[in-house]
């Protein structure tokens, strides 16, 4: 492999410093002075519950502000004053009005958070992995081939999306965190679980680490011959793309992804994109051809939500977009449940139809891209269709990724709710009492340490 082509420049870190801008610097942000005093309340009360984080780069390039509330990057990033219960709102509302004591607010803001399923699809239950009887704090083994890692350096962002299913991660409760801190761990799990091919570093973004510390994770599993990909998830390419421009360590970075390729190893960039107004600006633009010029592959994934991106003509002018600039479409997903879901939240019905519109609108190579899919606690399910068979209309399910992989494309059917949103909202088909999976999660619920893996596959 050829050595990166690094872009001349002024010298390490020529480019502007990140720095993140928090609950207490609202008053700050001069863009929010156009605000009334009312939203400028509810920004405050929301933002005690739910985490809020941006920066500079965010407010410059990614919103119109001429369009806000209304505009989409506004809405993906600002908290809304819809994205809490009336009731708690009013509760908030109330203490930040006042001043209250941050101790008054921080227990009220507890209590609201414990009511907002902080921890869905059973993922601190029935994923965490052992090893000799041990849990592993800050890893998920839920699929056979796949790890999921939470870096402890990377249990932040550089700016948080409003919808992000992982808010707990951010709320000072050390009890809901995922984190880990210990590579030699890591490595020790996989070498006695040779079903694992790929691992996936997760978190918060673990792209907010200095590239010497995300060395510290990745070279040690570059020795284990059954590891093949190496997956980063990261928002970074959207919310800070100086981070593989112009960032002090962004050459090192870079030179990091050939190390990978040249120990035999696949580097897939994860990036979660929303919106097609992230991809415009110039700094991403050059994120993407440098990681690209390195070796990785780039994936966009995103979930699909209200006020954000809930129609097909956004989500084909993003994949469409993608494709131009090399990225490849993997994932839509539907909004979890959990946190602010009923603001975000649109109907599996309406999520189909817009997946359906969007697709058949970019050319083939855009359609990599899977949906509607929920990451449910069963696996990830996807929405194949709507349609009638035997006079019953009902909606096509399939499991693209299972806790048994024999689950797999194995199409079932759910009775058609149009204001269905997840699938525990969904009933079977044809009478029948309960979906096919449901025996073995229900035992599998009772005893969480085991999975349901083990007997390999026919070939």
């Amino acid at each position: 492999m050829t050595s990166i082509n690094i872009l001349p420049r002024s010298g390490p870190g020529a480019g502007p410093r990140f720095r993140p801008l928090l609950r207490r610097h609202i008053d700050q942000i001069p863009q929010l002075r156009n605000l009334s005093p009312d939203d400028r309340l509810a920004l405050k009360a929301v933002s005690a519950v739910l985490p809020f984080r941006v920066n500079r780069y965010v407010i410059d390039n990614l919103i119109d502000w001429g369009k806000v509330p209304d505009d989409p990057l506004f809405q993906l990033t600002f908290p809304q004053r819809g994205m809490l219960d009336p009731k708690d709102f009013d509760r908030m509302a109330d203490l930040v009005r006042r001043d209250a004591p941050a101790a008054e607010i921080r227990a009220v803001a507890r209590e609201i958070q414990m009511s907002m399923n902080p921890h869905p699809a059973g993922q601190a239950d029935l994923n965490v992995p052992r090893i000799d009887g041990e849990p592993l704090p800050g890893m998920q083994h839920k699929y056979r081939e796949t790890v999921l890692y939470f870096p402890g350096q990377g249990q932040t962002c550089h700016a948080y999306c409003t919808y992000c299913f992982r808010w707990a991660q951010f709320v000072g409760i050390e009890d809901l965190r995922f984190s880990a801190n210990e590579a030699s761990l890591l490595a020790r799990y996989l070498r006695r679980h040779h079903e694992v091919t790929d691992v996936l570093f997760t978190g918060g973004d673990p792209m907010v680490m200095k590239t010497d510390k995300l060395r510290s994770y990745i070279e040690p599993l570059l020795r284990i011959d059954h590891l093949i990909h190496i997956r980063i998830g990261t928002k970074a390419l959207s919310y800070w793309p100086h981070r593989f421009t112009t960032d002090a360590d962004a050459d090192d970075l870079l030179r990091l992804a050939e190390d990978v390729h040249r120990a035999g190893k696949h580097l897939a960039i994860m990036a979660h994109v929303s919106h097609a107004a992230e991809l415009y600006p110039g700094p991403v633009q050059e994120a993407i051809r440098r990681l690209r010029d390195a070796g990785c592959i780039i994936r966009s994934q995103a979930p699909l939500i209200r006020h954000v991106n809930d129609t097909s003509r956004a989500w084909a002018e993003m994949w469409k977009l993608q494709l131009d600039l090399g990225i490849v479409p993997y994932y839509m997903f539907v909004e979890r449940d959990t946190g602010a879901k009923n603001y975000f939240e649109v109907p599996l019905a309406r999520a189909y139809n817009i997946y359906r519109r969007a697709i058949r609108r970019v050319p083939g190579t855009g359609r990599t891209a899977r949906g509607p899919s929920m990451s449910a606690t069963p696996g990830k399910v996807v929405v194949d269709g709507i349609t009638e068979i035997g006079g019953e209309e009902v909606f096509v399910l399939n499991f693209l990724q299972g806790r048994n992989p024999r689950w797999v494309q194995r199409p079932f059917f759910a009775r058609f709710d149009p204001e269905a949103t997840w699938l525990d909202d969904l009933r079977p088909a044809f009478g029948e009492e309960r979906f096919f999976f449901e025996k073995e999660m229900t035992e599998l619920e009772r005893s969480p340490g085991e999975k349901l893996w083990g007997v390999p596959e026919p070939v």
